[in-house]
């Protein structure tokens, strides 16, 4: 069975930038383990499935795996996702509702940028244990908890220079681990690392910003977000806080489209 297949760069205007993503449009859903051994096979951060919806108030039903495990919330390869529909498969609406574990997300189109309408996940004070500065490598000012651990730096210099011990922070009471600081040309920098999804560092991480924008919008007083992911690759993020929910825009580039032989 020949199955369509592109490779996207997610949240970047410049090929080989921001996060790569798998899209695999179907007409009908495979069995789980055939969905996870494409997702392993690709060895891609994330790779999205879409299929067109079974609920009338969705366009699509979309789901997410990492090499290893199926994800309840992703925004690169959502983004992916949309990008596919509007420039690859001939979608003319300027909204696209997707049917997920995470609800109904919608993306809308604006220009060149797509933006994610995501459910917002604030964070709650945490302690800083030695666990987290051992993991990490370097002790953080701050340390939050939402589905992610995040742990706040008082410079985009502290981001930038971690080396975390993978090992370490795949043991911590988090499933993942985000990140932050202020930024310098920026509002705030982050890096995202999920060794326990396979996924040591991911490029650029939408999901996470349903805990960063809140964060920040609250520090700074402002409810406009630009955010930088200072991973090798490197992302750009334009955000706002809606409250209960999160807006996260970006810009997609294709990579690859090809075809899976199953």
């Amino acid at each position: 069975m020949p199955l369509r297949f592109f490779q996207i760069d997610a949240f970047t205007s410049q090929l080989f930038g921001g996060n790569p993503a798998g899209v695999v449009p179907l007409e009908t859903w495979l069995l789980d383990p055939v969905l996870q051994n494409i997702a392993a096979e690709n060895n891609l951060s994330e790779t999205a499935f879409i299929c067109p919806a079974r609920s009338k108030d969705a366009d699509y039903d979309l789901r997410w795996f990492t090499p290893n495990l199926e994800m309840d919330l992703c925004g690169h390869a959502t983004l992916a996702a949309a990008h596919v529909l509007w420039q690859h498969l001939n979608y003319t609406g300027k909204r696209l509702r997707f049917s997920t574990r995470s609800g109904v997300l919608a993306v809308d189109r604006q220009g060149d940028y797509l933006i994610l309408d995501f459910p917002a996940r604030p964070a709650a004070r945490s302690e800083i244990t030695e666990a987290i500065v051992d993991a990490l490598g370097m002790r953080p000012v701050e340390v939050w908890d939402a589905r992610d651990l995040m742990a706040v730096f008082d410079s985009e210099d502290n981001v930038r220079l971690l080396r975390p011990d993978m090992t370490k922070v795949a043991a911590l009471d988090s499933f993942t681990v985000i990140t932050t600081a202020p930024g310098m040309n920026c509002d705030f920098v982050s890096r995202f690392f999920a060794p326990k999804a396979a996924v040591p560092e991911d490029p650029v991480t939408g999901s996470a910003h349903c805990t960063l924008i809140p964060y920040w919008s609250r520090r700074l007083g402002k409810h406009e977000l630009h955010a930088r992911q200072v991973s090798a690759r490197c992302g750009e993020l334009h955000c706002r806080d809606g409250g209960e929910r999160v807006y996260i825009g970006g810009q997609c580039v294709t990579y690859l489209e090809g075809v899976i032989h199953i």
